[in-house]
């Protein structure tokens, strides 16, 4: 290595809390991510058929959703930092997408209740092994909870895509924190 400065990531400037948020959906529409995660799910647990799409195309779907499940990962642990800016009422349930009210509301609890539940090695392996077999027929599918996972990530884009539409603010000391995660360690 020539720097050994540029081994270590540098710490991010003010405003850049949500650049890999940013950069997902730069180059990822909400709802045809949501589509080809429920296609490659189908293809991978069927195992009569291989997807469709492009192996290069479905590889750089994988490459962008590991970005987001480790941005979500970093969320996870900044959640008690950090707030999200308020946003319009519900006027739809089709608004909320998969999350509850309570998620609506503050999207950050998803990801740290996924990040509770997994871990970002855990959801890499989800992805791996769900891409891996929709693109090949295979007599034996995914082992493991795949629901789990799945169901996470949904949750995750669409609490992404409300934290990225409404912003997020640093809380002020001494305002009430609601992180779990660390109240236990």
């Amino acid at each position: 290595m020539k720097n050994k400065e540029m081994a270590v990531e540098p710490g991010r400037k003010k405003g850049e809390d949500l650049r890999g948020i940013e950069e997902f959906f730069q180059s990822n529409d909400l709802v045809a991510v949501k589509q080809m995660l429920s296609s490659i799910m189908q293809y991978a647990v069927n195992g009569k058929d291989w997807i469709k799409e492009e192996p290069s195309v479905v590889l750089k779907f994988y490459e962008s959703l590991r970005l987001l499940i480790h941005e979500g990962d970093r969320i996870s642990r900044k959640a008690g930092k950090w707030k999200v800016k308020e946003g319009e009422r519900v006027s739809s349930l089709l608004m909320m997408g998969a999350l509850s009210h309570e998620e609506y509301e503050n999207p950050l609890l998803v990801f740290e209740r996924a990040f509770e539940e997994y871990n970002a090695r855990k959801f890499d392996y989800f992805i791996s092994g769900i891409v891996y077999y929709s693109l090949r027929v295979y007599r034996y599918g995914p082992e493991g909870n795949l629901v789990g996972p799945y169901i996470h990530l949904n949750r995750m884009l669409d609490a992404a895509y409300i934290i990225l539409q409404r912003g997020i603010q640093k809380r002020k000391k001494g305002g009430g924190n609601n992180n779990k995660r660390n109240e236990s360690k």
